[in-house]
C-alpha cells in the first residue's frame, strides 16, 4: 500500500495567472509532483524487498533515490500552499503576520535584504534546485538555503517555510530560459499567511528534534 499520496491543489490551474500559466501548473502538479510521490513509494517497496532478501548491493542508490523523491514530494507540497492569486507584497503587522515580519527583519536586517538574498539564491542555483527560507532551530533564526536538486546542501534540522522552485519544469514553458524573470515574478504570488503559519509551527516545535549543547 502506498505510503505517500499526491495532495490536491488548493486552487484551480488558472489561479496564479499571469505569473504562472495553467498549463505549467497542470503539468507540474499532475506529472512532475506525481512522479516524486510514485518514486518515493516505489523506493520504499524496493527497500522492503532488500530487507526481506537481505540483499544490500543497491542500498546506496536506493537511499539516494528515497531522499530525492521524498524531498521532492515535501518541497512541492509546501510550494503549492506558499502561493495564492491574492498574494504578494511583504508580510505586515496589519495583515496579521507581524511575527514573521519581525523575524525576517531580525534575521536579515530588512525585508529588502531578505528578498534580495532569496531571489539570488533561487535564480543562481546550478542546474536544478530551490531557493528556501527555513527556520533553523539551533539559532532560532530564519536562514536562506540554496537547495541542489531536492535535498542537497540542506542544514540538518532546518524547516522550510517558503520555497521557490527553480527547476526548469516550473517555468520553462512560459519564461523559456529566463529563470531570473520567473523568480522576480514569484514574489507577486507569495502567500504570507501560509508562510507565517509555517514559521509559527516551526518555532513552537523549536529544538525538540535536537539535543542542544
Amino acid at each position: 500500500m502506498a505510503v505517500y499520496t499526491l495532495p490536491e491543489l488548493p486552487y484551480d490551474y488558472a489561479a496564479l495567472e499571469p505569473v504562472i500559466n495553467p498549463q505549467i501548473i497542470e503539468l507540474h502538479h499532475d506529472k512532475h509532483h506525481a512522479a516524486y510521490v510514485k518514486g518515493a513509494n516505489d523506493t520504499l517497496e524496493q527497500l522492503a524487498e532488500a530487507r526481506d532478501k537481505e540483499q544490500w548491493g543497491s542500498i546506496n542508490g536506493l537511499e539516494k533515490n528515497l531522499a530525492f523523491h521524498l524531498s521532492g514530494h515535501i518541497l512541492h507540497s509546501i510550494y503549492w500552499h506558499n502561493m495564492t492569486g491574492d498574494g504578494g507584497g511583504e508580510p505586515l503587522e496589519k495583515d496579521g503576520v507581524g511575527e514573521l515580519a519581525d523575524a525576517i527583519a531580525e534575521s536579515f536586517g530588512s525585508f529588502a535584504a531578505f528578498k534580495a538574498q532569496l531571489t539570488k539564491a533561487s535564480a543562481t542555483t546550478q542546474g536544478s534546485g530551490w531557493g528556501v527560507l527555513a527556520y533553523e532551530p539551533l539559532s532560532g533564526r530564519l536562514i536562506v538555503e540554496q537547495v541542489y536538486d531536492h535535498q542537497g546542501n540542506v542544514g540538518q534540522g532546518s524547516t522550510p517555510v517558503l520555497v521557490f522552485d527553480a527547476w526548469e519544469h516550473a517555468f520553462y514553458l512560459q519564461y523559456k530560459n529566463q529563470k531570473v524573470d520567473f523568480i522576480d515574478a514569484m514574489w507577486a504570488v507569495v502567500n504570507w499567511q501560509d508562510v507565517a503559519r509555517r514559521y509559527a509551527a516551526a518555532k513552537e516545535r523549536g529544538d525538540s528534534l535536537l539535543l542542544t549543547p
